[in-house]
């Protein structure tokens, strides 16, 4: 499994605009920016607490999704799929193939 704070910047590009904008915020923020709880607080006006609460609920939010709808495991098969693919290097087809699956 990769890194955590990959996995949620995976989920916010898959998932993001299923939250709130003060969610995929402060998501930003704690996960892309690496801010700590207490800053991200500062930027969005509410408690570290609340924060803490906020980003819990929306990881939460973002790992059923895609548990339900599994893109980010479809889209990793499909890479691993390609590179596979792409590394036939004397099939010509295999490349073509491999191209296409990385422009799904």
């Amino acid at each position: 499994m990769p890194d955590k704070r990959l996995l949620i910047g995976d989920l916010l590009d898959t998932y993001g605009a299923l939250l709130t904008e003060k969610q995929r915020y402060m998501l930003e923020l704690y996960y892309c920016d690496d801010l700590s709880l207490a800053e991200v607080a500062e930027n969005v006006g509410i408690t570290r607490q609340g924060v803490r609460d906020a980003l819990k609920k929306s990881e939460e939010f973002l790992f059923a999704a895609d548990e339900k709808l599994g893109v980010i495991k479809r889209n990793r098969e499909i890479l691993k799929i390609a590179d596979e693919l792409a590394s036939i290097s004397d099939v010509d087809a295999a490349r073509e193939l491999a191209n296409r699956l990385r422009n799904i």
